[in-house]
């Protein structure tokens, strides 16, 4: 039985195809610019190009300002647009550092006459030029321009974007593609993550090795990491960039007004560079570059000074090729297991009278700091590097969270937000299980467009260390150009007006209208985007008498959902859904968004079981942490199972602490099976529980046990479901034994394991 409640679905607008098609036209009625601007007025007028049109460009202007506007504008136009000095030309380009304060600030004016772009510096006149390209339209071999005055400029100094090129290697025309794409929506840093424990990338003249062996890996992983057994290709994979390509990729962005920085990762993350030079490691090796993905043992010695010969060598050659102020020096996921026993290292912590390993690690990155600020450089690494207390001068990229960047933020240090949960783009953007092959969580368009990097906790004076914001992509899962664009695109877009328009200014509707209308431009870059955001979501809440309501969304305007509840492929002839659906039986819930008689995007499908449990009052002894806390325990007695990827929500997750839930029914009942879902990925950190039991109780004070387990065999979802001798009861108690501390031997020794559980079964 369904019954329907009443619920509100949002209608929001976006459209992502390769063509437009004539809805799509007619939904678009006005351009927009990405990321929205501070001010933008527009006006009946319209500017329209002809081949006698000229550039005029005022003083301290040079032409690289104009390379990718000129490259699109032919493109599109099918002619260029010749350059000149003339103020009365039809499109001039200026600075005027005092009519426009702000740095990489611009205005841009735009009559049937002139299009007029005024910039305080050469960035914010490129940036003005970028929101000309955007705003572009050709139809029937016209080029035109809206009539508008739009006022612009930054909200955040450092607006960047990360991309990891050890898992998997790019070649330098794709990296130009992507800053390209940077350039265009206004990102003006690349993070470009250069070595890891799965390749070298970068040619360092001194140290031959690191491009002969360093740079290449035996085989690659084959599937996920937290697949057990591992599978491999079999296949040498690697490559490296030459000095001069990478001169000529930060020329490059440097014309296009973007700022270079490299990441050298240490003293972590080093198995790769260890390879070839196995003294520079604690046990001195043989060591060889990783073939799948995760954190390794082996890092670089601390108390070895030829590492830090042979890092500040290679700095050496590394900062010729890169002019930015700042370089990434990593500091992350470095564990402290072979410091431990390491002899030299020991003698450090002696020698410098260090408290542990922590302060070992400190030393470390202070040591490289104290290097690179005698070069005239700063550094900048991930929140790690704030243990053992954080160096001067230092700023911190805070991934793991938002904690370091509050912390640094706090002490009067520079931090740039980067938190895992909000922009990590080499996660799922949609839980489809027809979704490609990602990392671990759930980041849709959405909810990177809706982060907000200043924090409540800092105050006033506290918030303006927090100097930007960046998205991370890291290539584990992206082994292509066009896997690793469906990724970046167009998440990126949505993270370039956080970190650029005014918080005030944020609109997620208006940003998939500006979004709809860029389509086009995106298309004709060649850009392969993805096109699940309009799919359908779901919310899954607990109606007042107990049980299961399912809400159903979509952000494609003018569309229709329609499901089925019988496991059916849903149609046009299916039930049409208007209100929440109340789930009162086990089965499966289809649906499929559809427009103009056609279906868009793929099936919507969610499973239920429902079972005595459903919508019970559930007592936790232990909060569940990290992101596998839901937030409250319906997760629990809501009929949903989890899925494999743990990124649905579904999942509760202990870390070192055991699980004690206690379910009342209500009332006595007829009991017969009692149930859980465990899951066991090893390579995730996520251990089965030593000991597993189910209790029962009438009283809620008296239990008898009726059912353990100790054994859990399933690499992934161990679905228990014990058949006890049926009786009354009233309360179920659930008790499962943490591992506690990972072992030696197994994936990240000495950390403490997570315990994953889901749906409490009980018939």
């Amino acid at each position: 039985m369904i019954k329907l409640f009443t619920s509100r679905i949002f209608f929001s607008c976006i459209l992502l195809c390769l063509f437009i098609t004539v809805i799509a036209k007619a939904q678009v009625k006005e351009e927009g610019i990405i990321p929205r601007p501070v001010e933008m007025i527009k006006t009946n007028e319209v500017f329209t190009f002809t081949k006698s049109i000229t550039i005029g460009t005022g003083a301290g202007i040079s032409a690289d300002n104009l390379t990718f506007f000129s490259a699109y504008f032919k493109s599109v136009a099918g002619y260029s647009l010749p350059l000149n000095h003339n103020i009365n030309a039809s499109v001039y380009l200026t600075i005027d550092s005092g009519s426009i304060t702000q740095p990489e600030g611009y205005k841009l004016l735009v009559t049937a006459k002139q299009i007029k772009i005024v910039g305080h510096d050469e960035a914010g006149v490129f940036y003005g030029l970028q929101s000309m390209t955007q705003l572009l339209k050709a139809t029937n071999g016209k080029v035109t321009v809206q009539g508008c005055t739009v006022t612009d400029y930054p909200r955040f100094a450092y607006r960047g974007m990360h991309l990891d090129v050890s898992r998997h290697f790019f070649k330098p025309e794709a990296i130009k593609k992507w800053i390209d794409l940077l350039a265009l929506y206004k990102i003006n840093t690349f993070h470009w993550h250069l070595t890891d424990d799965q390749g070298w990338r970068i040619e360092i003249k001194k140290y031959p090795l690191l491009q002969s062996i360093s740079a290449y890996r035996d085989e690659t992983i084959i599937g996920h990491k937290k697949d057990s057994p591992h599978k491999f290709d079999g296949q040498r994979y690697g490559g490296y960039y030459t000095q001069d390509e990478v001169k000529e990729i930060v020329k490059y962005a440097t014309q296009r007004h973007i700022t270079v920085i490299p990441e050298i990762e240490m003293p972590g993350h080093a198995l790769a560079a260890l390879a070839a030079y196995p003294q520079l490691g604690c046990t001195g090796g043989p060591y060889k570059a990783a073939t799948y993905w995760g954190i390794f043992d082996d890092v670089y010695c601390a108390g070895n000074d030829e590492t830090f010969t042979f890092l500040q060598n290679v700095m050496d050659e590394v900062l010729p090729l890169f002019p930015s102020k700042y370089i990434h020096i990593g500091g992350d996921e470095c564990p402290k297991t072979k410091w431990k026993t390491c002899p030299k290292c020991q003698k450090r912590i002696r020698d410098e009278h260090l408290k542990d390993e922590k302060e070992l690690q400190s030393y470390f990155i202070g040591r490289m700091e104290k290097y690179l600020n005698s070069k005239g450089r700063q550094i900048i690494g991930w929140d790690e590097i704030l243990e053992g207390g954080l160096t001067p001068g230092a700023t911190v990229m805070s991934w793991t969270g938002e904690e370091g960047g509050i912390a640094a933020a706090k002490q009067h240090h520079d931090a740039i937000m980067t938190p895992e949960k909000y922009v990590y783009l080499d996660y799922y953007q949609s839980l489809s299980p027809a979704e490609p092959l990602a990392g671990g969580g759930y980041t849709p368009l959405s909810k990177v467009y809706n982060y907000e990097p200043i924090t409540n906790e800092l105050s006033g004076d506290e918030a303006k260390y927090i100097k930007g914001v960046q998205a991370n992509a890291w290539s584990e899962y992206m082994a292509s150009p066009a896997q690793a664009e469906r990724q970046l695109f167009p998440r990126m877009l949505a993270l370039a007006e956080v970190a650029w328009s005014p918080k005030e200014n944020k609109n997620y509707p208006d940003f998939l209208k500006r979004l709809r209308y860029q389509q086009p431009l995106l298309k004709k870059l060649n850009i392969n985007a993805a096109d699940v955001f309009d799919e359908i979501t779901d919310s899954v809440t607990e109606t007042a008498d107990h049980q299961v309501a399912l809400s159903l969304q979509t952000t494609l305007p003018g569309s229709k959902i329609y499901f089925t509840n019988d496991g059916s492929t849903p149609g046009l002839n299916s039930k049409a859904y208007t209100d929440a659906i109340t789930i009162a039986s086990s089965g499966t819930i289809k649906a499929a968004v559809f427009s103009s008689g056609k279906q868009q995007g793929r099936t919507y499908e969610k499973s239920f079981n429902i079972h005595k449990a459903i919508g019970k009052t559930v007592t936790l002894k232990n909060h569940p942490q990290g992101g596998f806390n839901p937030g409250n325990t319906f997760g629990l007695v809501n009929g949903i199972f989890g899925s494999k990827l743990y990124n649905d929500g579904q999942w509760y997750g202990f870390s070192g602490d055991d699980l004690e839930a206690v379910v009342d029914l209500g009332s006595a009942q007829s009991v017969s099976q009692l149930g859980i879902n465990i899951l066991k990925y090893h390579w995730q950190k996520m251990w089965e529980p030593t000991l597993l039991t189910f209790e029962v109780s009438t009283d809620g004070s008296n239990y008898t046990e009726v059912y353990r387990q100790t054994d859990f065999p399933d690499n992934g979802i161990n679905a228990v479901r014990a058949n006890i001798k049926t009786q009354q009861a009233r309360y179920i108690r659930v008790k499962a034994t943490n591992k506690g501390i990972i072992p030696p031997g197994e994936y990240i020794p000495g950390a403490k394991a997570w315990m994953m559980v889901d749906e409490i079964v009980v018939n």
